[in-house]
């Protein structure tokens, strides 16, 4: 018995993108941290790049108890049936990250976590990415550019929208599909933080590359709720610690790793990139912004308005 007693508490860690990402890089630095805090107690095992379950499959997994901790982009939630983490998906609804942080790290934020419960899933943290860039293998500088094009993007109703303001048509497709499907042509083109881009080698088979930043990607670190409230109390507010350190961690090294990943792109003269005027940016601004009216019933006109209040922002003044 006293040797069954030392096995170490196994949590397996899925996520979708590369090792060599932030996400991927941050949730290794938790598993590090885990380890170390704990004294061996608990085993991060980290599955990078859709290894144990794809995009669609790693919720229920999560739910099932089949693997206990997931980092998914805040778009995932919408389909879980908490359509206000939709909000994220919005298009220029954050001018930059302290806008952003406003709502991640403050009330806002906790309150829309605290909506996973009741769907067995707790939520630990908010990790950030960066703002989204357009891609195609035509230039994309006004929005009649984009008219036409089918884009890649992740199952949100928000995400939908965003595409059809522009006059481009949406598809959904697993993150794991998209390089494969811009070689073949199935999608002309997508939308990704550069690291991702870079990352998933969509620089290779995407000519054109627009520094848009009209939306944001990042991620919640979730657990399964059950398997979480089980844990001894010690070990919870030591994994709570190496969740903290991570989670600085993650946010610090998001933009190192896509400064990085841009002057990797432009390194490869694969893919010609193009940063819009103020009148560009303001043209596929004001051609997206009726998004937020659009999908105000379904993201929650009080969730909305709660990030209005925040940030500042104000869509009647475009």
């Amino acid at each position: 018995m006293p040797a069954l007693a030392q096995s170490p508490i196994v949590i397996k860690f899925s996520h979708v993108v590369a090792q060599d990402t932030p996400k991927g890089k941050a949730s290794e630095f938790f598993a590090k941290r885990a380890g170390e805090l704990t004294k061996g107690r608990v085993k991060v095992e980290v599955y990078a790049n859709s290894s144990l379950y794809k995009d669609k499959e790693e919720m229920e997994a999560l739910q099932l108890g089949a693997v206990q901790m997931l980092a998914p982009s805040l778009a995932k939630f919408g389909p879980l049936g908490v359509k206000e983490f939709e909000a994220f998906d919005l298009p220029f609804i954050f001018d930059d990250y302290d806008d952003l942080h406003k709502v991640t790290n403050g009330p806002v934020g906790k309150a829309l976590l605290a909506k996973l419960e009741p769907k067995g899933v707790k939520g630990l943290a908010y990790w950030d990415n960066r703002f989204k860039s357009f891609s195609a293998n035509t230039p994309l500088k006004m929005p009649a550019d984009y008219k036409g094009k089918k884009f890649r993007i992740q199952s949100s109703k928000v995400l939908e929208e965003e595409i059809r303001s522009v006059g481009g048509i949406p598809q959904v497709m697993a993150f794991s599909e998209v390089y494969q499907a811009l070689q073949t042509g199935v999608v002309d083109g997508t939308e990704n933080p550069i690291s991702n881009f870079y990352t998933q080698k969509m620089h290779e088979v995407q000519k054109h590359l627009s520094l848009t930043n009209h939306g944001y990607l990042g991620y919640a670190v979730i657990t399964n709720k059950k398997f979480w409230d089980g844990l001894p109390a010690d070990i919870r507010g030591e994994l709570e610690q190496a969740m903290k350190e991570a989670t600085d961690y993650a946010n610090k090294i998001a933009k190192e790793e896509n400064d990085k990943a841009l002057e990797a792109v432009k390194a490869s003269g694969k893919t010609a990139v193009y940063t819009p005027t103020a009148d560009e940016r303001m043209a596929l601004k004001k051609a997206m912004v009726p998004v937020h009216a659009k999908m105000a019933d379904r993201v929650g006109k009080e969730t909305l308005q709660e990030i209005y209040k925040v940030t500042g922002f104000d869509p009647n003044k475009l």
